[in-house]
């Protein structure tokens, strides 16, 4: 009963008997072979790198790991990039409208402002200048009065004469 029971354990304890093996071998050296026989990964392994990586298998395998687990991260960093500057300018945008309606504002404020004091101070000139136009007019008109009594009175003394 051990004896089955180690027999069972070895057989399947490695979970793959070798025909098994042997078929999935099979199968990855065709898929490998569909690959290198693609015309762009034919001309990239004809070039320098590409022969230099074929000769050295443990680096090629090292390259291909570590290009594809840097393939996301650097797909996040870009993409955190990407809405980084998508944000900023969004957000430059909003901030130069609330800069310009600020702006606008403050103007509006400016020339309110100006038009109140503009009226104000044309309404102050304007009782001044009727006050003392009013005024001046009261007493040249008195002046006038008691110069012309008084020169027809010089008149009527001349004329006694």
């Amino acid at each position: 009963m051990g004896e089955k029971m180690q027999r069972s354990n070895s057989s399947s304890g490695s979970g793959c008997s070798v025909t098994e093996l042997q078929q999935l071998w099979g199968s990855w050296s065709t898929q490998f072979n569909q690959i290198y026989e693609d015309p762009r990964v034919s001309k990239l392994m004809n070039t320098r790198i590409g022969l230099y990586l074929s000769s050295h298998p443990v680096l090629a395998l090292t390259v291909l790991l570590f290009s594809t687990m840097a393939a996301l991260p650097v797909g996040l960093f870009l993409t955190f990039a990407l809405v980084t500057i998508i944000m900023a300018a969004a957000g430059f945008v909003f901030f130069e409208v609330f800069l310009l309606f600020v702006g606008g504002v403050t103007l509006l404020s400016v020339l309110v402002g100006i038009a109140f004091f503009s009226v104000v101070a044309s309404f102050i000139t304007n009782v001044l200048y009727f006050t003392v136009s009013s005024i001046l007019n009261r007493y040249y008109i008195k002046r006038g009065k008691g110069h012309e009594e008084q020169s027809e009175g010089e008149t009527s003394g001349l004329k006694e004469m």
